[in-house]
C-alpha cells in the first residue's frame, strides 16, 4: 500500500530481493551449462556447446564422414528454461529469428532437455575450462604483413570453443543464410593449437584431418596462424563476442 505516494520500504525490498535472486539463479544455471555436451543417437552424434551465452548444436556421423545439421544462437536461462534466439539453422532456415524455449534439468554429468515433449539426455564432455574457451568472431586478417579489419555487417564467421570442442560457422542472421561449418576436438598448449576435424559441411574429405597452428591471445584478440585445410597460409584475428 502506498502512503503519501511512497511505496513501503519492506515491500520494495522484498521485490528487489526476489528480482535479484531470480537473476542470480539464472546466471548460476548458465554457468552450470557452460562447456560441451553429447547425445548419441545410434551412429549419429549430437554435440551441444554453450559459451559466452551462445549455444550451438551440431549433428554428424563421424565414421561415415556425414554432416547432418547445425543450429544455434544467443541464449539465456529463464525459469528453468533455455531461451534461444535462433541466429542460424542449416536445416530449417525459416526458424532463424525465432525464440525457442526448452525446459531442462541438470546434474553434475547429465543435462536433460525437453524437446517437444521428448526428454533428451546429454552427457557432459567438458566444463569449458581452457584459455581459448568462449565464442569468437573473425574480425581481421594479416596478409603480406599488413593487418586488415573485416566489415562488421550482418554476415559473420563465428567460432565457439569449449574445453575440448570447437565449431566454426559462417552465417547471415538478417538474410537467414547459412554458408558452412566445421568442427571437432582441439588441444591448446604452449601456444600450439591443434584441431582434429570430425565434421565439415562443405567437403567431407577433410574429416579426420589434423591441423596445427601457432596461436596466442593478445588482450581480447586471438591470433590464429598456420595453414588451412587446403594448405593455404592464414593469419586470422578473432575477437570475443560481447
Amino acid at each position: 500500500m502506498k502512503r503519501n505516494g511512497i511505496i513501503p520500504v519492506g515491500g520494495l525490498s522484498l521485490f528487489l530481493i526476489l528480482f535479484v535472486f531470480a537473476g542470480l539463479n539464472g546466471m548460476a544455471q548458465t554457468q552450470e551449462l557452460k562447456g560441451a555436451w553429447l547425445f548419441e543417437q545410434g551412429a549419429r552424434q549430437h554435440v551441444v556447446v554453450m559459451e559466452d551465452n551462445y549455444l550451438t548444436h551440431a549433428a554428424f556421423d563421424k565414421s561415415a564422414k556425414e554432416f547432418v545439421m547445425t543450429s544455434g544462437g544467443p541464449f539465456q536461462v529463464v525459469d528453468k528454461q533455455l531461451v534461444v534466439n535462433v541466429e542460424f539453422n542449416s536445416e530449417h532456415q525459416e526458424e532463424v529469428g525465432e525464440t525457442k524455449k526448452f525446459p531442462f534439468s541438470i546434474n553434475a554429468k547429465t543435462l536433460t532437455i525437453d524437446m517437444n515433449g521428448n526428454q533428451v539426455p546429454l552427457s557432459r564432455i567438458d566444463e569449458g575450462r581452457n584459455p581459448l574457451a568462449g565464442t569468437w568472431r573473425m574480425t581481421g586478417r594479416v596478409q603480406d604483413g599488413k593487418q586488415s579489419a573485416m566489415a562488421g555487417g550482418a554476415r559473420k564467421t563465428l567460432k565457439i570453443l569449449s574445453g575440448s570442442r570447437f565449431q566454426w560457422f559462417a552465417i547471415n542472421p538478417e538474410t537467414k543464410e547459412f554458408f558452412g561449418t566445421g568442427g571437432g576436438t582441439y588441444t591448446f598448449q604452449d601456444g600450439k593449437y591443434t584441431e582434429q576435424i570430425e565434421f565439415f559441411s562443405r567437403d567431407s574429405s577433410r574429416v579426420g584431418m589434423s591441423l596445427s597452428f601457432e596461436d596466442k591471445v593478445d588482450n581480447k584478440d586471438w591470433h590464429h596462424t598456420g595453414n588451412s585445410s587446403q594448405g593455404a597460409p592464414i593469419h586470422e584475428i578473432w575477437s570475443k563476442i560481447n
